[in-house]
């Protein structure tokens, strides 16, 4: 590793262009999401010199004038003289595509950031963006305007204690959809940002109110620290375990403790970014766990001869885990990063994790013992619930795939053009049934509340009629057979009505769908209905509205009385041809489609309000009970 890091390290592929015209390809959307990845790129680049051994405190302002600004006390970007542009560094590293410390050139070790985009991109979606520099105990400024022109030439502008590199910016209203940064999503990031990347100190100030908000992460235990903060509303079985060392391939760091859950929360990173595929870390991660449970439990006694070995997912019920590792050069699948390629990692993990949870099995017995009770309890789950499935497919194989007696099918048998309606109610379901476009669209009406997914396993589930009935119709099976390819509906609609009961119903089925079908929501197969709360009518002229804003501007604006105004409680007051035009005519209906924008904050949502701990579920209610709005109308 080079410990000057000069102009030299800077490594030019090609040139900055067609950023703003297509900024998508460059940060994935031009929405809320797409604005807050300028964030992320900036703060990437101080994470680099973290990873590095170079910095240790990291500062993220957000400021009242709209401005983002990113302090590091890293070495600071280099301002001497680039050989190949003619420019300074700084300039190269803000205004050239792929320039970067990150190319082979002697910068940096590991990195994540977009390998030398993040920065200049950032620069090209800005109205103004200000680099500050510390180096050679000097200050260095340069300003851009207008995505990345720069105004002046690099200028020392004062004396400087230390190094480190200030990036100010301001995101540009003309290429973003929404320019207001949420305090929520940053705080997530960066606290996720310092768990990963222990021992260094990240501090966020939000100045855009009248009173500073200060908020400051720092954890000396790592991906450690982050099994507590994921399991702190769960019941933990055995304390975690937890490894960290440096192989030839790169840095391997291992967290993992099982809990009273059902369900496996392992979540994987590679040079802190989040890969939410997986990839071969994750194969040798899981390979190696089930190897050495199965090991452990032969050599002690606890499987018997005559008994199976215990399968990857009887050892991944309950589990939490978090893999990372830091490789010089990592191989990502597809744009998005989401999947780590390198061959190399498998074999690192397995051998690393394997050896050391081996031992950390032997030298607590007790822990050892209880984690192999509930991989045991699990395989009996397993095996009861592979039976109980096995009926639910007989039993449509029997009556030859007829599907449930309540579902009205479509006529199309091509999923992609394909509609199921999950419908609460036989009444609404009458509706629906006469309402729909049979070619395309199917009804599935439930009655009753389903069951509570989150608190029970997979074999009792298969017991519930109403949940039997939905497995059969999707025709992806559940559990170790589920196969999304086999869906029979590329649009899966949660219809329900607009009060408790509705929404209750609505989160019981977001809950089955999240924890027993999530490949059906990463595929952006679930959606939710929007049906209207109220109907305006005046004279023979009617406006179907979903919010109240939208009821009392139209009452206003054509002076609508109260007893003009209707408010449905249920899908089942319309009458078949209202509920195709307001709820299900693809020309005008609204659709929310379900998506998991942070999938550590969903696993504690759903921990949290459908778990079996009151405590949690409590302190939630208490905390958010004042911001309720329209609980019942």
């Amino acid at each position: 590793m080079s410990q000057n890091y000069d102009a030299s390290d800077i490594q030019v592929l090609e040139g900055l262009s067609a950023v703003r015209k297509r900024p998508g390809m460059y940060i994935g959307t031009t929405d809320i999401a797409g604005l807050h990845h300028l964030i992320w790129e900036v703060v990437d680049n101080a994470i680099d010199e973290a990873m590095a051994g170079y910095c240790k405190n990291i500062i993220v302002v957000l400021h009242k004038d709209g401005a983002v600004s990113v302090d590091d006390d890293g070495r600071g970007i280099p301002v001497d003289r680039h050989e190949k542009t003619g420019k300074s560094a700084l300039e190269t590293v803000l205004t050239v595509l792929h320039a970067g410390g990150k190319f082979g050139g002697g910068g940096y070790k590991v990195s994540g950031g977009l390998h030398g985009v993040g920065v200049s991109v950032v620069n090209a979606l800005s109205t103004k963006l200000i680099a500050e520099v510390r180096r050679n105990n000097k200050l260095y400024r340069q300003e851009y305007r207008n995505g990345g022109e720069p105004v002046s030439e690099i200028a020392v502008v004062g004396e400087a204690v230390g190094t480190g590199t200030v990036i100010t910016f301001y995101p540009d209203p003309q290429i973003f959809k929404v320019i207001e940064f949420d305090i929520n999503t940053v705080l997530g990031r960066l606290r996720q940002q310092a768990y990963l990347t222990k021992g260094v100190t990240i501090k966020l100030i939000d100045k855009r109110f009248d009173a500073d908000f200060k908020y400051e992460f720092y954890f000396e235990g790592g991906v450690k620290s982050y099994i507590q903060h994921i399991n702190h509303n769960k019941e933990a079985i055995g304390q975690i375990f937890y490894v960290e060392k440096e192989a030839q391939e790169g840095i391997i760091e291992v967290a993992l403790q099982y809990t009273g859950t059902f369900l496996e929360n392992v979540f994987t990173y590679a040079n802190n970014i989040y890969t939410q595929e997986g990839g071969m870390h994750l194969t040798g991660f899981r390979s190696s766990l089930t190897r050495v449970l199965n090991s452990y439990a032969r050599n002690n006694n606890l499987l018997k001869e005559k008994d199976q070995n215990f399968s990857a997912e009887d050892v991944r019920e309950g589990l939490t885990a978090i893999v990372s590792v830091k490789l010089p050069d990592p191989q990502f699948e597809g744009q998005t990063k989401s999947k780590l390629g390198n061959a190399e990692m498998r074999t690192a993990v397995e051998t690393i994790f394997g050896d050391a949870f081996e031992m950390f099995l032997e030298e607590n017995p007790k822990d050892a013992h209880a984690i192999v009770s509930k991989c045991s309890l699990a395989q009996r789950a397993r095996l009861a619930a592979r039976a109980a499935r096995d009926t639910v497919i007989r039993k449509g194989v029997l009556e030859g795939m007829t599907l449930p007696g309540k579902l009205a099918d479509c006529s199309s048998k091509d999923p992609e053009e394909c509609e199921l309606f999950i419908v609460e109610g036989d009444s609404a379901g009458g509706s629906a049934k006469q309402g729909r476009k049979r070619e395309i669209q199917a009804i599935l009406p439930l009655r009753g509340k389903i069951l509570n997914t989150e608190q029970i396993r997979l074999d009792k589930i298969l017991e519930n009629n109403e949940i039997k009935s939905l497995v059969i119709a999707l025709g992806t099976s559940i559990g170790e057979t589920f196969d999304v390819s086999k869906i029979r509906y590329h649009k899966v609609i949660i219809m329900t009505d607009a009060d408790v009961d509705g929404a209750h119903i609505r989160t019981l089925l977001l809950t089955m769908f999240y924890r027993h079908f999530p490949e059906i929501i990463e595929k952006g197969y679930l959606y939710v209905a929007q049906p209207p709360l109220y109907k305006l009518s005046k004279g023979k002229q009617a406006w179907y509205v979903i919010t109240d804003e939208e009821k009392e501007e139209i009452c206003k604006r054509e002076e609508i009385t109260n007893q003009n105004i209707q408010r449905y409680k249920g899908l089942g007051e319309m009458n078949p041809q209202q509920l195709w035009e307001t709820t299900m005519d693809q020309e005008t209906r609204s659709l929310i489609r379900i998506a998991v924008a942070d999938a550590e904050l969903a696993d504690q949502v759903f921990t949290t309000l459908m778990g079996s701990e009151v405590a949690p579920r409590k302190k939630f209610i208490q905390t958010h009970a004042k911001s309720v709005k329209n609980l019942d109308l």
